[in-house]
Order: structure tokens, then C-alpha cells, then sequence
């Protein structure tokens, strides 16, 4: 819980210093990332208080507030922001500061680098009707889809994240480097993340995990897939309140303590709105 304080409090500097930002150029795009941020940071807050498992309707507290189809909609809005933050970024840098390689003029390299932001943000938003149907409906395979989306997602911006940090650190000059000093970082950060995350999807979260519980759920028909008005019903009003260690699991833990600490860590450098930086 302290952790999430500083989270917070962090947010609001971070917050109260893009407002401060005078260049008339930069302020869509500053205030774009900085209410994505926000967004992302107050969600995360929230859920690591009503902490929540979709599936088995697991909460933290028997209460309406930790519902798992009410946080399951603060998702939405925290997943999307969380893509965009990344997004926009990326697409910055592509303005900001164009590569001169020509290869990249034209055919299938050139739309990659283009619009793959555009493709990681469209396979999250399809995702997140994957999700909210798998949660009120039971049903492991519209899990498994979402988790698959959003590892595709990350894969497809991978070309674009190695080429931006590749010609962001070629850039050698003192006086570029210190303007290019927020791109430095946020290429670093994005390329981390692409490659981490892909690799936990690719090689163990879905294999092993997403689809194997998918398929198994298929052959023995458990947990029995619900569906109709009755399903959003019970999605929404039945909390299975436990503080159990062996209910939730040393994996869902493992992901929602690092849900919540280091994906935060990388909103809260994101919605800073990497840029170049005016020197006098």
C-alpha cells in the first residue's frame, strides 16, 4: 500500500508539471498522455485495494465494490490508456525525429514502422471485448484470444521499438543527446518491456497456461460456460471473498504485484510525454 501512495503522489507531480507546460505545440499531445497516465495510476490504486481474480470471482472484500464486472470496466479504461501511453509515444518519436534510412521508404517495413502503434492499440481495444465476455461468460478461450491479442500487439511494435533506440542512441552529438535526453529513456523502456512481455506470453503464458486451460476446459466442459442476462448478473453481484493464499495462487500473485508496481512505474515515465526538449 505505500508503494501505491508514492505511486500517487508521483502522478500528481508528474501531472502537475504537464499542465505547467507552456508550449502551445506540445499541449494535445501533453495532455493526452498525461490523462492516460492518470487514469492507469488511479485504476491500478484502486485494484490493488479490491484485489479481484475474473474467473473464479475471487475479491479481497465481500462488497459490490470489489465486483469482478466493475473492475473488469475500470480495465477497459486502464488497459487502453496503458497501450496509448506507448502508442502516442512511439508516434512521437516517429515526428520528432524521422529516420533518414531510405530502405524504410516505402513497402511492408515502411507501413510497420508507420502503424504498428495503430495495430498494438486495435488488438487491445478487440481484446477488451474478449475479456469482459470471458469473465461474465466463463468461457477460457475468449481469455485465451485477449491474452493472445495483447501479446501479438507487442509483437508488432518490436521492429519500430529496436529501430527508434537504435537511432536514438546513434546519436552521439552532446548537444542532441541532451534534448534527446526523454526519447533515450523512453525507447529503452519500451524496448525492455516489448521483449519481456512477449517472451512471458510466447513461451509460458500462453502455452501454458491461457490455451492449455482453454483446451481443458473444452474436453471436461469445467467450469460450465454461462451465458444470457443471468451471466452479466452473477458477473457483477457474487464476490467470492477469500484471503486464502492457496485460492489465489503464487502465479496470480506474482502478476498482480507486478501488474501494479512496475507497469505504474512505466505509466508514471510515459505520461511525462518523452519529447525533445527545448535548450536555450
Amino acid at each position: 500500500m505505500i508503494i501505491n501512495i508514492i505511486n500517487i503522489i508521483f502522478c500528481f507531480k508528474i501531472y502537475s508539471k504537464s499542465i505547467k507546460e507552456r508550449n502551445v505545440n506540445n499541449s494535445v499531445y501533453l495532455k493526452a498522455m498525461r490523462v492516460m497516465g492518470l487514469v492507469f495510476v488511479m485504476v491500478a490504486l484502486y485494484r490493488a485495494v479490491f484485489v479481484s481474480k475474473y474467473l473464479t470471482q475471487l475479491a479481497w472484500f465481500d462488497s459490490l465494490a470489489n465486483s469482478a464486472l466493475l473492475i473488469r470496466i475500470f480495465a477497459i479504461a486502464a488497459e487502453l490508456s496503458f497501450c496509448g501511453l506507448f502508442a502516442l509515444s512511439m508516434l512521437r518519436l516517429n515526428k520528432e525525429l524521422p529516420t533518414n534510412n531510405k530502405t524504410q521508404e516505402r513497402g511492408f517495413k515502411q507501413l510497420l514502422y508507420s502503424y504498428s502503434p495503430y495495430v498494438l492499440v486495435s488488438c487491445i481495444f478487440i481484446a477488451q471485448f474478449f475479456a469482459t465476455s470471458g469473465l461474465i461468460t466463463k468461457n477460457k478461450t475468449l481469455f485465451a484470444i485477449e491474452e493472445s491479442l495483447w501479446t501479438f500487439g507487442f509483437l508488432s511494435v518490436i521492429p519500430l521499438a529496436v529501430s527508434q533506440y537504435r537511432h536514438v542512441y546513434s546519436i552521439t552529438d552532446k548537444k542532441k543527446v541532451a534534448r534527446l535526453k526523454m526519447f533515450r529513456s523512453s525507447t529503452r523502456i519500451v524496448v525492455i518491456w516489448c521483449f519481456i512481455y512477449c517472451s512471458y506470453g510466447l513461451f509460458y503464458h500462453l502455452p501454458f497456461e491461457n490455451w492449455t486451460g482453454a483446451l481443458n476446459q473444452i474436453e471436461t466442459g469445467i467450469p460450465l460456460i454461462k451465458s444470457g442476462t443471468s451471466a452479466i448478473s452473477d458477473a457483477f453481484s457474487i464476490v467470492n471473498e477469500t484471503k486464502e493464499y492457496s485460492h489465489w495462487g503464487f502465479g496470480f500473485l506474482l502478476w498482480h504485484s507486478a501488474y501494479f508496481t512496475i507497469c505504474v512505474w512505466i505509466a508514471l515515465a510515459l505520461m511525462q510525454a518523452p519529447r525533445l526538449i527545448r535548450i536555450p
